[in-house]
Protein backbone atom coordinates (compact mmCIF):
# COMPACT_ATOMS: atom_id res chain seq x y z
CA UNK A 1 0.00 0.00 0.00
CA UNK A 2 1.82 3.28 -1.27
CA UNK A 3 0.62 6.83 0.16
CA UNK A 4 3.44 8.52 -1.63
CA UNK A 5 3.45 11.08 -4.63
CA UNK A 6 4.75 9.96 -7.23
CA UNK A 7 8.08 12.20 -8.31
CA UNK A 8 5.79 13.85 -11.36
CA UNK A 9 3.22 14.61 -9.27
CA UNK A 10 5.03 16.52 -6.55
CA UNK A 11 6.91 18.16 -9.17
CA UNK A 12 3.54 19.48 -10.46
CA UNK A 13 2.21 20.52 -7.52
CA UNK A 14 5.21 22.32 -6.83
CA UNK A 15 5.22 24.14 -10.47
CA UNK A 16 1.24 24.95 -9.63
CA UNK A 17 2.15 26.40 -6.51
CA UNK A 18 4.94 28.76 -8.23
CA UNK A 19 2.21 30.01 -10.84
CA UNK A 20 -0.23 30.65 -8.34
CA UNK A 21 1.94 32.38 -6.02
CA UNK A 22 3.53 34.26 -8.68
CA UNK A 23 1.27 35.03 -11.48
CA UNK A 24 -1.99 34.22 -10.45
CA UNK A 25 -2.71 35.51 -7.12
CA UNK A 26 -1.43 39.16 -8.43
CA UNK A 27 -3.40 38.65 -11.08
CA UNK A 28 -6.82 37.94 -9.33
CA UNK A 29 -6.19 40.70 -6.76
CA UNK A 30 -6.28 43.46 -9.14
CA UNK A 31 -9.78 43.15 -8.90
CA UNK A 32 -12.85 43.29 -6.90
CA UNK A 33 -14.01 40.10 -5.35
CA UNK A 34 -17.94 40.69 -7.25
CA UNK A 35 -15.99 42.19 -10.30
CA UNK A 36 -15.33 40.33 -13.32
CA UNK A 37 -12.29 41.26 -16.17
CA UNK A 38 -12.07 38.57 -19.30
CA UNK A 39 -9.14 40.16 -19.68
CA UNK A 40 -7.68 39.37 -16.71
CA UNK A 41 -9.35 36.03 -17.04
CA UNK A 42 -8.56 35.15 -20.16
CA UNK A 43 -4.87 35.91 -18.86
CA UNK A 44 -5.12 33.76 -16.26
CA UNK A 45 -6.34 30.33 -18.59
CA UNK A 46 -3.33 32.04 -21.11
CA UNK A 47 -1.05 31.19 -17.96
CA UNK A 48 -2.52 27.69 -17.14
CA UNK A 49 -2.26 26.56 -20.63
CA UNK A 50 1.35 27.49 -21.60
CA UNK A 51 2.33 25.64 -18.35
CA UNK A 52 0.21 22.89 -19.80
CA UNK A 53 -2.41 22.69 -17.21
CA UNK A 54 -5.27 23.14 -19.15
CA UNK A 55 -3.86 19.52 -20.84
CA UNK A 56 -4.65 17.51 -17.83
CA UNK A 57 -8.39 17.13 -19.21
CA UNK A 58 -7.38 16.98 -23.06
CA UNK A 59 -5.89 13.86 -24.65
CA UNK A 60 -2.28 13.83 -25.90
CA UNK A 61 -3.60 13.44 -29.73
CA UNK A 62 -5.15 16.84 -29.18
CA UNK A 63 -2.32 18.56 -27.75
CA UNK A 64 -2.97 17.60 -23.66
CA UNK A 65 -1.56 15.89 -21.06
CA UNK A 66 -4.07 13.00 -21.04
CA UNK A 67 -6.70 12.67 -18.39
CA UNK A 68 -5.56 11.96 -15.05
CA UNK A 69 -7.49 12.48 -11.53
CA UNK A 70 -4.99 12.74 -9.34
CA UNK A 71 -3.73 15.53 -11.16
CA UNK A 72 -6.71 17.41 -11.93
CA UNK A 73 -6.68 17.30 -7.90
CA UNK A 74 -3.33 18.65 -7.06
CA UNK A 75 -4.00 21.40 -9.61
CA UNK A 76 -7.77 22.59 -7.79
CA UNK A 77 -5.72 22.33 -4.34
CA UNK A 78 -3.06 24.29 -4.98
CA UNK A 79 -5.25 27.04 -6.87
CA UNK A 80 -8.03 27.48 -4.49
CA UNK A 81 -5.60 28.02 -1.77
CA UNK A 82 -3.85 31.02 -3.52
CA UNK A 83 -7.17 32.41 -6.20
CA UNK A 84 -10.96 31.28 -6.09
CA UNK A 85 -10.91 33.43 -9.73
CA UNK A 86 -8.02 30.91 -11.23
CA UNK A 87 -9.47 27.64 -10.01
CA UNK A 88 -12.82 28.65 -11.09
CA UNK A 89 -12.04 28.72 -14.60
CA UNK A 90 -9.87 26.36 -14.91
CA UNK A 91 -12.78 23.94 -13.28
CA UNK A 92 -15.21 25.18 -15.43
CA UNK A 93 -13.11 25.21 -18.96
CA UNK A 94 -12.32 21.12 -18.00
CA UNK A 95 -16.28 20.73 -17.09
CA UNK A 96 -17.83 22.68 -20.47
CA UNK A 97 -15.16 20.90 -23.36
CA UNK A 98 -14.74 17.62 -21.33
CA UNK A 99 -18.15 16.57 -23.73
CA UNK A 100 -15.58 16.77 -26.61
CA UNK A 101 -13.14 14.21 -25.20
CA UNK A 102 -16.32 11.61 -23.97
CA UNK A 103 -18.73 12.05 -27.22
CA UNK A 104 -17.23 14.65 -29.78
CA UNK A 105 -16.93 13.65 -33.55
CA UNK A 106 -13.29 13.99 -35.06
CA UNK A 107 -14.29 17.82 -36.21
CA UNK A 108 -15.63 18.52 -32.75
CA UNK A 109 -12.03 17.63 -31.25
CA UNK A 110 -9.54 18.97 -33.78
CA UNK A 111 -11.43 22.17 -33.63
CA UNK A 112 -11.37 22.92 -29.84
CA UNK A 113 -9.51 20.39 -28.04
CA UNK A 114 -5.92 22.04 -28.91
CA UNK A 115 -7.17 25.37 -28.14
CA UNK A 116 -8.22 24.07 -24.64
CA UNK A 117 -5.16 22.51 -23.92
CA UNK A 118 -3.00 25.83 -24.92
CA UNK A 119 -5.00 27.61 -22.81
CA UNK A 120 -6.88 29.73 -25.69
CA UNK A 121 -10.61 29.91 -24.72
CA UNK A 122 -12.88 30.02 -21.73
CA UNK A 123 -15.86 27.77 -21.24
CA UNK A 124 -19.33 27.67 -19.04
CA UNK A 125 -21.08 24.19 -18.56
CA UNK A 126 -24.39 24.75 -18.42
CA UNK A 127 -26.64 22.18 -17.40
CA UNK A 128 -28.83 24.03 -14.41
CA UNK A 129 -32.54 25.66 -14.65
CA UNK A 130 -34.30 27.43 -12.13
CA UNK A 131 -36.46 24.51 -12.15
CA UNK A 132 -34.24 21.97 -12.70
CA UNK A 133 -31.29 21.22 -10.29
CA UNK A 134 -30.63 18.12 -8.54
CA UNK A 135 -33.50 16.78 -10.86
CA UNK A 136 -31.70 16.91 -14.32
CA UNK A 137 -34.56 15.12 -15.83
CA UNK A 138 -36.93 17.52 -15.13
CA UNK A 139 -35.05 20.36 -17.35
CA UNK A 140 -37.20 22.46 -19.34
CA UNK A 141 -34.83 23.90 -21.97
CA UNK A 142 -35.84 22.75 -25.18
CA UNK A 143 -34.05 22.25 -28.92
CA UNK A 144 -36.09 21.38 -31.83
CA UNK A 145 -34.85 19.98 -35.17
CA UNK A 146 -35.88 22.47 -38.08
CA UNK A 147 -33.75 20.62 -41.13
CA UNK A 148 -30.71 21.01 -40.92
CA UNK A 149 -30.56 23.24 -37.54
CA UNK A 150 -31.87 23.49 -33.77
CA UNK A 151 -33.39 26.09 -32.46
CA UNK A 152 -32.50 25.95 -28.60
CA UNK A 153 -35.28 27.94 -26.14
CA UNK A 154 -35.76 28.04 -22.20
CA UNK A 155 -33.49 29.35 -19.40
CA UNK A 156 -30.71 28.32 -17.86
CA UNK A 157 -28.74 29.02 -14.44
CA UNK A 158 -25.73 29.12 -12.36
CA UNK A 159 -23.62 28.55 -15.72
CA UNK A 160 -20.59 29.89 -14.04
CA UNK A 161 -17.80 32.71 -16.46
CA UNK A 162 -20.87 32.44 -18.88
CA UNK A 163 -20.55 36.56 -19.10
CA UNK A 164 -17.12 36.16 -20.45
CA UNK A 165 -17.09 33.09 -21.86
CA UNK A 166 -16.06 31.70 -25.98
CA UNK A 167 -17.89 28.19 -25.63
CA UNK A 168 -20.96 27.10 -23.88
CA UNK A 169 -22.08 23.48 -23.12
CA UNK A 170 -25.86 23.49 -23.20
CA UNK A 171 -28.36 20.81 -22.05
CA UNK A 172 -31.62 21.00 -23.51
CA UNK A 173 -34.24 18.03 -24.30
CA UNK A 174 -34.77 17.30 -28.07
CA UNK A 175 -37.84 14.65 -27.10
CA UNK A 176 -39.38 15.85 -23.66
CA UNK A 177 -41.11 12.69 -23.64
CA UNK A 178 -38.40 10.94 -23.18
CA UNK A 179 -37.62 12.36 -20.00
CA UNK A 180 -33.58 11.86 -18.97
CA UNK A 181 -33.23 9.85 -22.66
CA UNK A 182 -34.53 12.99 -24.09
CA UNK A 183 -31.60 15.07 -23.10
CA UNK A 184 -29.02 16.52 -25.88
CA UNK A 185 -25.88 18.82 -25.00
CA UNK A 186 -24.81 21.73 -27.70
CA UNK A 187 -21.69 23.51 -28.50
CA UNK A 188 -22.62 27.07 -28.76
CA UNK A 189 -19.96 29.46 -29.63
CA UNK A 190 -20.50 33.52 -27.69
CA UNK A 191 -22.32 36.20 -29.89
CA UNK A 192 -24.52 33.20 -31.39
CA UNK A 193 -27.93 35.39 -32.08
CA UNK A 194 -30.89 34.22 -29.49
CA UNK A 195 -28.72 34.31 -26.58
CA UNK A 196 -28.94 36.28 -23.87
CA UNK A 197 -26.68 36.44 -21.02
CA UNK A 198 -27.59 38.04 -17.79
CA UNK A 199 -25.28 38.44 -14.56
CA UNK A 200 -26.78 36.58 -11.03
CA UNK A 201 -25.87 38.46 -7.61
CA UNK A 202 -24.39 35.20 -5.42
CA UNK A 203 -22.76 35.18 -2.08
CA UNK A 204 -19.54 34.86 -2.71
CA UNK A 205 -19.30 37.48 -5.56
CA UNK A 206 -18.69 34.17 -8.15
CA UNK A 207 -19.16 34.67 -11.50
CA UNK A 208 -22.48 33.07 -12.35
CA UNK A 209 -25.12 33.85 -14.87
CA UNK A 210 -28.68 32.79 -16.23
CA UNK A 211 -28.92 32.31 -20.11
CA UNK A 212 -31.91 33.14 -22.04
CA UNK A 213 -32.45 31.07 -25.12
CA UNK A 214 -35.35 32.41 -27.46
CA UNK A 215 -34.90 30.64 -31.01
CA UNK A 216 -31.21 30.73 -31.08
CA UNK A 217 -30.70 28.79 -34.27
CA UNK A 218 -27.52 26.31 -34.33
CA UNK A 219 -26.40 24.17 -36.66
CA UNK A 220 -27.28 20.35 -36.69
CA UNK A 221 -23.18 19.84 -36.18
CA UNK A 222 -23.17 21.82 -32.79
CA UNK A 223 -25.02 18.73 -31.53
CA UNK A 224 -22.62 16.54 -29.14
CA UNK A 225 -23.06 12.68 -29.78
CA UNK A 226 -26.12 11.75 -30.58
CA UNK A 227 -29.88 12.68 -29.90
CA UNK A 228 -30.28 11.59 -26.23
CA UNK A 229 -27.09 11.74 -25.38
CA UNK A 230 -26.73 14.85 -23.13
CA UNK A 231 -27.48 12.66 -19.98
CA UNK A 232 -24.47 10.19 -20.39
CA UNK A 233 -22.46 13.27 -21.31
CA UNK A 234 -23.33 15.75 -18.34
CA UNK A 235 -22.60 12.54 -15.71
CA UNK A 236 -19.75 11.22 -17.88
CA UNK A 237 -18.18 15.09 -16.88
CA UNK A 238 -19.58 15.59 -13.68
CA UNK A 239 -18.20 11.79 -12.36
CA UNK A 240 -14.62 12.91 -13.66
CA UNK A 241 -14.32 15.96 -12.24
CA UNK A 242 -16.56 15.51 -8.84
CA UNK A 243 -13.71 14.29 -6.94
CA UNK A 244 -11.33 17.31 -7.71
CA UNK A 245 -14.45 19.58 -6.56
CA UNK A 246 -13.20 18.15 -3.13
CA UNK A 247 -9.73 19.08 -3.47
CA UNK A 248 -10.12 22.44 -4.46
CA UNK A 249 -12.08 22.75 -0.57
CA UNK A 250 -9.16 20.91 0.37
CA UNK A 251 -7.29 24.00 -0.57
CA UNK A 252 -9.72 26.31 0.46
CA UNK A 253 -9.59 24.55 4.37
CA UNK A 254 -5.84 24.53 4.28
CA UNK A 255 -5.71 28.32 3.46
CA UNK A 256 -8.27 28.72 6.22
CA UNK A 257 -6.15 26.76 8.54
CA UNK A 258 -2.97 28.50 8.24
CA UNK A 259 -4.69 31.82 8.19
CA UNK A 260 -5.90 30.73 11.53
CA UNK A 261 -3.15 29.05 13.20
CA UNK A 262 -0.90 32.43 12.34
CA UNK A 263 -3.50 34.60 13.57
CA UNK A 264 -3.78 32.60 16.43
CA UNK A 265 -0.19 32.91 17.58
CA UNK A 266 0.45 36.59 16.77
CA UNK A 267 -3.56 37.72 18.65
CA UNK A 268 -3.00 38.17 22.25
CA UNK A 269 -6.02 37.66 24.53
CA UNK A 270 -5.44 38.26 28.70
CA UNK A 271 -1.71 38.60 28.16
CA UNK A 272 -1.19 35.40 25.82
CA UNK A 273 -1.54 34.69 22.50
CA UNK A 274 -4.70 32.60 21.93
CA UNK A 275 -2.87 29.32 20.48
CA UNK A 276 -1.89 28.70 24.18
CA UNK A 277 -5.24 28.56 25.09
CA UNK A 278 -6.65 24.86 24.97
CA UNK A 279 -10.02 25.95 23.40
CA UNK A 280 -8.34 27.54 20.86
CA UNK A 281 -5.51 24.64 21.00
CA UNK A 282 -8.77 21.76 20.38
CA UNK A 283 -10.25 24.03 17.28
CA UNK A 284 -6.83 23.47 15.65
CA UNK A 285 -6.21 19.97 16.20
CA UNK A 286 -9.70 19.18 14.98
CA UNK A 287 -8.81 21.36 11.73
CA UNK A 288 -6.22 19.71 10.86
CA UNK A 289 -7.33 16.62 11.42
CA UNK A 290 -10.56 16.75 8.85
CA UNK A 291 -8.25 18.47 6.86
CA UNK A 292 -5.67 14.84 6.53
CA UNK A 293 -8.96 12.58 6.39
CA UNK A 294 -10.17 14.72 3.59
CA UNK A 295 -7.00 14.18 1.64
CA UNK A 296 -6.69 10.75 1.46
CA UNK A 297 -10.62 10.08 0.75
CA UNK A 298 -9.63 12.28 -2.12
CA UNK A 299 -6.63 11.14 -3.56
CA UNK A 300 -7.65 7.86 -3.05
CA UNK A 301 -10.58 8.03 -5.01
CA UNK A 302 -8.21 10.38 -7.83
CA UNK A 303 -5.56 7.28 -7.62
CA UNK A 304 -8.65 4.39 -8.26
CA UNK A 305 -10.32 6.12 -10.73
CA UNK A 306 -6.73 6.34 -12.76
CA UNK A 307 -5.70 3.07 -11.88
CA UNK A 308 -9.13 1.75 -13.48
CA UNK A 309 -8.88 -1.48 -11.18
CA UNK A 310 -12.22 -0.78 -9.20
CA UNK A 311 -15.07 -1.24 -12.04
CA UNK A 312 -17.04 1.95 -10.40
CA UNK A 313 -15.58 4.46 -8.70
CA UNK A 314 -18.54 6.73 -8.17
CA UNK A 315 -19.07 5.76 -4.40
CA UNK A 316 -15.74 6.65 -3.72
CA UNK A 317 -16.18 10.31 -6.09
CA UNK A 318 -19.08 10.83 -3.78
CA UNK A 319 -17.34 10.34 -0.06
CA UNK A 320 -15.00 12.30 -1.19
CA UNK A 321 -16.95 15.28 -2.32
CA UNK A 322 -19.29 15.08 0.25
CA UNK A 323 -16.62 15.04 3.62
CA UNK A 324 -14.27 17.08 1.41
CA UNK A 325 -16.79 19.96 1.31
CA UNK A 326 -18.78 19.64 4.27
CA UNK A 327 -15.29 19.91 6.59
CA UNK A 328 -14.35 22.93 4.39
CA UNK A 329 -17.20 24.42 5.51
CA UNK A 330 -16.74 23.32 9.30
CA UNK A 331 -13.08 24.86 9.19
CA UNK A 332 -13.44 27.71 7.22
CA UNK A 333 -16.20 28.73 10.33
CA UNK A 334 -13.86 27.49 13.01
CA UNK A 335 -11.00 29.98 11.19
CA UNK A 336 -13.42 32.82 11.77
CA UNK A 337 -14.80 32.07 15.37
CA UNK A 338 -10.72 31.99 16.05
CA UNK A 339 -10.43 35.43 14.29
CA UNK A 340 -13.48 37.00 16.63
CA UNK A 341 -15.25 40.09 15.47
CA UNK A 342 -12.09 40.54 12.71
CA UNK A 343 -13.01 37.25 11.49
CA UNK A 344 -17.02 38.38 10.48
CA UNK A 345 -15.51 41.99 8.55
CA UNK A 346 -15.90 42.29 5.03
CA UNK A 347 -12.33 41.99 3.20
CA UNK A 348 -11.11 39.92 5.61
CA UNK A 349 -9.31 36.28 4.41
CA UNK A 350 -11.19 34.20 6.16
CA UNK A 351 -14.59 35.88 5.96
CA UNK A 352 -14.47 35.88 1.97
CA UNK A 353 -13.11 32.07 2.38
CA UNK A 354 -16.01 31.12 4.56
CA UNK A 355 -18.87 32.17 2.12
CA UNK A 356 -16.88 30.52 -0.60
CA UNK A 357 -16.76 26.91 1.27
CA UNK A 358 -20.89 27.48 1.02
CA UNK A 359 -21.82 26.92 -2.69
CA UNK A 360 -19.39 24.16 -3.07
CA UNK A 361 -21.94 21.77 -1.19
CA UNK A 362 -24.49 22.59 -3.77
CA UNK A 363 -22.90 22.49 -7.07
CA UNK A 364 -22.16 19.45 -8.87
CA UNK A 365 -24.44 17.50 -6.75
CA UNK A 366 -25.78 18.39 -3.38
CA UNK A 367 -24.67 17.26 0.21
CA UNK A 368 -27.63 15.27 0.27
CA UNK A 369 -27.26 13.98 -3.28
CA UNK A 370 -23.88 12.43 -2.55
CA UNK A 371 -25.30 10.51 0.50
CA UNK A 372 -27.74 8.99 -1.59
CA UNK A 373 -25.21 7.99 -4.44
CA UNK A 374 -23.59 6.23 -1.83
CA UNK A 375 -25.56 4.15 -0.58
CA UNK A 376 -27.11 2.97 -4.14
CA UNK A 377 -23.92 2.21 -5.12
CA UNK A 378 -23.84 0.03 -1.26
CA UNK A 379 -26.75 -1.19 -2.32
CA UNK A 380 -25.38 -2.52 -5.51
CA UNK A 381 -22.58 -4.22 -4.44
CA UNK A 382 -19.94 -1.50 -5.35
Amino acid sequence: MNFEFTPEENLLREQVKRLAREKLGPWSATLREEEESREVSLKIIKALGEQGLTGLYVPREYGGAGVKSVGLCIVREELTKVSHLADLLFAELGLATFGITLEGNEEQKKKYLPRVARGEILGSFSLTEPDAGSDVAALRARARRDGDSYLLSGEKAFASVAGIADLYLIFAKTDPEKGRKGISAFLVEAGTPGIEIHSMEMMAGAPEYSIFLDQCRLPAASRLGNEGAGWDIAFGTLDTFRVSVGAAMLGLAEAAFEEAFSYARKRTAFGKPLSEFQATQLKLANMAMEIEAARWLIYRAAHLKDEGKVSRTIKYASMAKLFATEMAWRVADEAVQIHGGSGVTKGVRVEQLLREARLPRIYEGTSEIQRLTIYREMERGF
